[in-house]
């Protein structure tokens, strides 16, 4: 996975910070996050096609949520950023290996990657952005959340 899933999902995170009219600038959260400008914009663009969060045109604008944080899954952000194809691709190596006829070809790898895949899918799809805001603002991250929380009010527009 790469690192624009991880920029994503905090992305909306710092959104799901936001009072109910502000917005974040991508400048914003690009320098919080320590993304490069031009790959949060292409993020964050990803992100509104996915109609995950919401792009607020003018003088004031930026990005707010779409969605309620109880709909978004961390599963949506994912595959909003990286799409739906399979991380794992048989390239027949066993196949070569054992010499298989083209109707015998398989690849046990392919069936443990599956399943593997299919677990993990199950867990991205469990946790939502609610869930990860719940877990930052609980009494473990309680002060540094405190200071994120300032730190959003000081950067987003009403």
């Amino acid at each position: 996975m790469k690192t624009g899933v991880e920029q994503s999902v905090y992305a909306v995170l710092l959104l799901n910070m936001l009072p109910e009219r502000a917005v974040l600038d991508s400048e914003v959260i690009s320098e919080q996050l320590g993304a490069s400008p031009t790959y949060m914009q292409k993020l964050l663009r990803k992100l509104v096609n996915a109609d995950i969060i919401k792009s607020v045109t003018g003088v004031k604008g930026g990005f707010k949520l779409n969605k309620d944080p109880e709909a978004i899954r961390v599963y949506d952000i994912y595959v909003a950023v990286e799409g739906q194809q399979s991380l794992y691709s048989s390239s027949g190596i066993l196949d070569g290996m054992l010499e298989l006829e083209k109707t015998e070809r398989c690849c046990i790898l392919g069936e443990l990657m599956e399943e593997a895949e299919a677990s993990w899918k199950r867990v991205l799809k469990r946790e939502t952005i609610a869930s990860l805001t719940e877990e930052i603002q609980s009494e473990r991250f309680a002060g540094n959340t405190a200071e994120l929380q300032s730190w959003i009010n000081e950067k987003m527009v009403v």
